[in-house]
C-alpha cells in the first residue's frame, strides 16, 4: 500500500550532478535498489559490499553521476564512464531508478541531461550494456537513438552523438539563444 501512496504523489525531486559529498546518499540509493533492479542495473548480483565499493571508486575515479533527488535522498541516478580505450570520445552509460519511481519518466529526464552533459564534455558516443530481459532500458536507449545488438544475452547499444537528431533537438533552445545573444551584440 504504501508504494501505491508514494507511486501516485507527484515528484519534487530535482535532477542534477552529484557533488562529491553526495557519495553516502548515491551509495544509499545503490543499496536501497531491489534484487531486480540492481539485477537490471550491473547485469547480475550484487552484495552490500560490492554496492559501496562501487560508488567509492566511480567518485574516486571521477565518474560523472547525474542523481533525481528529493529531500535528501537520491532516489536515481545516471552515470557516465569514460571508455579511454576507444579511439573517438566514448563514454558508457548507465542508469539506476528506485522501484517505486519507475515508468515516471525520471529515466527518459535523466537520460537527457545525461547526453547533455556527456556533448559539454566532448563525446562522441554513447554505449550502453545491459541483460536480454531488460525492456525498460532496451526502450530508453531505442528512445534515443542508440543501434541496438545481441551478443552472449546482453543487449549493446551505441550512440552517435555527432549524428543523433534526438540530442541536437535538446540542444536547440541553447543554440537558439546564443545566436539571439551574438545577433544582439553585432546590432
Amino acid at each position: 500500500m504504501e508504494q501505491i501512496k508514494y507511486a501516485q504523489r507527484p515528484l519534487t525531486g530535482v535532477i542534477r550532478q552529484l557533488r562529491p559529498s553526495d557519495l553516502p546518499r548515491f551509495a544509499e540509493h545503490l543499496l536501497r535498489l531491489d534484487a531486480q533492479s540492481r539485477r537490471d542495473r550491473f547485469n547480475g548480483l550484487t552484495d552490500g559490499d560490492f554496492l559501496r565499493s562501487y560508488a567509492e571508486r566511480s567518485f574516486r575515479e571521477g565518474v560523472t553521476v547525474i542523481g533525481y533527488v528529493e529531500g535528501n535522498k537520491v532516489l536515481a541516478a545516471a552515470e557516465l564512464h569514460e571508455q579511454a580505450e576507444e579511439s573517438a570520445p566514448t563514454a558508457e552509460i548507465a542508469f539506476s531508478v528506485e522501484r517505486q519511481l519507475q515508468h515516471r519518466g525520471i529515466g527518459g529526464r535523466l537520460f537527457q541531461r545525461l547526453v547533455a552533459q556527456a556533448r559539454g564534455l566532448g563525446y562522441l558516443r554513447l554505449q550502453v550494456t545491459t541483460h536480454s530481459n531488460n525492456a525498460a532500458m532496451k526502450a530508453l536507449a531505442r528512445r534515443f537513438n542508440a543501434k541496438l545488438s545481441f551478443e552472449y544475452g546482453e543487449t549493446n547499444g551505441v550512440i552517435d552523438l555527432e549524428t543523433d537528431e534526438t540530442a541536437e533537438l535538446e540542444w536547440a533552445p541553447a543554440k537558439l539563444a546564443v545566436s539571439h545573444a551574438a545577433r544582439a551584440i553585432a546590432a
